[in-house]
């Protein structure tokens, strides 16, 4: 048993040395979309060493490096898998591996989702074997919950629990009706109070009721001295003015996520600098506070100058990889083809402040990249190679196994 043991640690640790110690790897004449002032670079060689990339430009030597030929394909960097749950959910049907709402009816921003991340979840791979690199793990309002659904971060589909930047995540507007008294006007008065005690701990008598906890407190003053990003769910344009108006009075770090109406106020939007995550692919009411939704919504935005980034109007996590088809579909109605890459990657990482890490492609930065088959904004494009830290990621998923099992079943005439 103990030699048993001893084995395992060394075979362990020589995994974890591999993996930290990526190879050098060089993929020459790359179609390279750097997300930087460089643009867009033709024919260019971008050298990975130590997990970093070491050089970009034409004809480099390759050294001791394995050659990628790209062959004039892009290069991307890695993509953003919106906001999800991711890591945090795997089966609907069985509440056990549910871990993204809290059902306390009470407000608890200290409610931090990505304690239950699951780095070797299946769906991971699945994603990652899409192009995504890099995802926001956020908690989700529901029933018996409130409209401070907690806290989330960024994480990197790199099979470690490591999470980056903060995220807090707050629902607001008809959909979050029924946890806070049945108004959405009861949602920006519990707000103001809960930023009211986070920032006056002491100015509450005996017998006052409070919202918050002590830890709550500490927590949600964190967020409001500039810890992270407030996100705010919201749709209807009148909710936005509101929660635009909270921001500026109360000068919050905040993004809003869903915005089907934010066209409707891309102006205000835009002068206040606040960005937001949209659904590319909305393009009907699903309640009363999207009536306005449309699929020139991103196309308007970028107009009007707010920075638009996209994520999927569900976070559950199993599709995540379809958010490059959201994004192409914004190009289809009026945005411009960079907007719609950059919303995938380099403005979901400077919204969340990790945009020194992943989102574009610079000598100096970490390697998150992905290779295509093609434009990777059109659904017939695949991801060929995915590098995380400048590791080639495996192309091979619990999907593709269980593809490649049955296909060989049937071939075999063996399938049941």
């Amino acid at each position: 048993m103990k030699r048993q043991y001893l084995l395992g640690f060394a075979l362990a640790s020589l995994c974890a040395t591999f993996s930290s110690n990526a190879a050098s790897v060089l993929i020459r004449n790359a179609t390279v979309h750097t997300q930087t002032s460089a643009g867009v670079l033709k024919g260019t060689d971008v050298l990975i060493e130590d997990g970093v990339i070491s050089a970009i430009g034409p004809g480099l030597a390759a050294g001791d490096a394995q050659v990628i030929d790209a062959k004039g394909q892009p290069l991307t960097p890695g993509l953003f898998g919106g906001l999800s749950n991711l890591g945090v959910h795997e089966i609907g049907l069985d509440p056990s591996t549910e871990d993204g709402t809290l059902h306390m009816n009470a407000l608890r921003p200290e409610f931090d989702v990505t304690r239950a991340y699951n780095p070797d979840s299946v769906i991971v791979g699945v994603n990652r074997v899409g192009g995504i690199t890099f995802t926001a793990v956020v908690p989700v309002p529901g029933e018996g919950g409130s409209i401070i659904a907690g806290e989330g971060a960024i994480v990197q589909l790199d099979g470690t629990p490591r999470t980056h930047s903060r995220i807090l995540y707050v629902q607001v507007g008809g959909a979050a009706n029924e946890l806070s008294g049945g108004s959405r006007a009861g949602q920006f008065m519990l707000l103001r109070q809960a930023i009211f005690e986070a920032r006056n701990p002491n100015a509450y008598a005996e017998g006052d009721e409070r919202l918050l906890t002590a830890f709550g407190r500490r927590v949600l003053k964190e967020f409001l001295d500039g810890a992270g990003v407030i996100v705010f769910e919201v749709d209807r344009a009148a909710d936005i003015r509101q929660v635009l108006d909270l921001a500026k009075r109360e000068k919050l770090r905040i993004a809003l996520a869903g915005a089907a109406e934010g066209w409707r106020v891309a102006a205000e939007l835009a002068s206040a600098k606040v960005p937001v995550l949209i659904d590319g692919l909305e393009n009907l009411p699903n309640s009363f506070d999207s009536i306005g939704a449309t699929l020139e919504n991103a196309a308007r935005m970028e107009k009007a100058g707010v920075r638009v980034a996209f994520t999927m109007d569900s976070v559950e996590p199993h599709n995540l990889r379809k958010l490059r088809q959201a994004a192409g579909n914004a190009v289809a109605h009026g945005m411009s083809w960079d907007a719609a890459l950059a919303g995938i990657t380099r403005v979901p990482a400077e919204i969340f402040g990790v945009h020194e890490r992943v989102g574009a492609i610079e000598r100096g930065r970490r390697a998150d990249l992905v290779l295509w088959s093609g434009d990777p904004l059109e659904v017939t494009s695949l991801a060929q190679r995915v590098f995380v830290d400048g590791a080639l990621q495996p192309d091979r998923s619990r999907q593709t196994d269980l593809r490649d099992r049955y296909v060989e079943r049937v071939r075999n005439g063996t399938a049941r």
